[in-house]
């Protein structure tokens, strides 16, 4: 499904969420905050466009994604990213090899969410960082139910018009429907092991930003 949106991935990404994935990613890489020399692993990387801020800030950055057509039109634009194909639940890396660890938009699509979780935990060293960059429940609830009308009738017809598999993305808008809310994925990410889990609310809790350490 992923190798064949990846050739429009980034435009329709920026037509659906309106602009605001941009927001987003700004949000991600402050939470981050990548130091020079620190190696940071970004899963769920797509084409890597989510991986450029953080070479940028003079981290290491190793974009991952299991999406082989991702990761070759990624590579044909970013040909200096390390671009590596990878499992959410088995990552191809050693214990403790990562300063720190994020993923945007693609926890809720790993198999098993909690597991992708501890093994991010694992791969993290003693102190290091996570951040969870992924869409949540609107908090005013009048906001909610309008989402929610976007994502299942709006949504497809969009994704028609600008996508390269728009049926691909009828999945996510289900996806993004049955995910947890803010306290939820709170609860998700200590069960496997993550400390100090917090989070703040981007775009009136269509996205959360999720923090935690090692």
């Amino acid at each position: 499904m992923f190798d064949a949106v990846a050739k429009r991935y980034d435009v329709t990404n920026d037509v659906l969420s309106l602009g605001q994935d941009r927001r987003w990613r700004t949000a991600v890489i402050a939470s981050v905050d990548p130091q020079p020399g620190e190696r940071v692993l970004d899963l769920a990387a797509g084409t890597g466009t989510s991986s450029v801020p953080f070479h940028d800030a003079g981290a290491t950055v190793v974009p991952c994604d299991f999406s082989l057509g991702m990761l070759r039109v990624g590579k044909q634009a970013r040909p200096h990213l390390p671009f590596t194909a990878g499992d959410g639940t088995k990552l191809p890396f050693a214990d403790a090899t990562f300063d720190a660890v994020t993923i945007s938009f693609g926890l809720r699509n790993i198999v098993d969410p909690l597991a992708g979780l501890r093994e991010l935990r694992r791969v993290t060293k003693p102190g290091g960082r996570i951040v969870v960059c992924e869409f949540s429940h609107p908090t005013w609830s009048p906001f909610r139910t309008l989402y929610v009308e976007y994502l299942m009738r709006a949504l497809p017809p969009v994704a028609r018009a600008v996508s390269s598999s728009p049926d691909a993305y009828v999945y996510l808008a289900e996806s993004i429907r049955a995910w947890p809310d803010q306290a939820g994925l709170a609860a998700m990410l200590a069960e496997a092991g993550w400390a100090d889990v917090e989070w703040r609310n981007l775009s009136g809790g269509i996205v959360a930003l999720h923090r935690g350490r090692a």
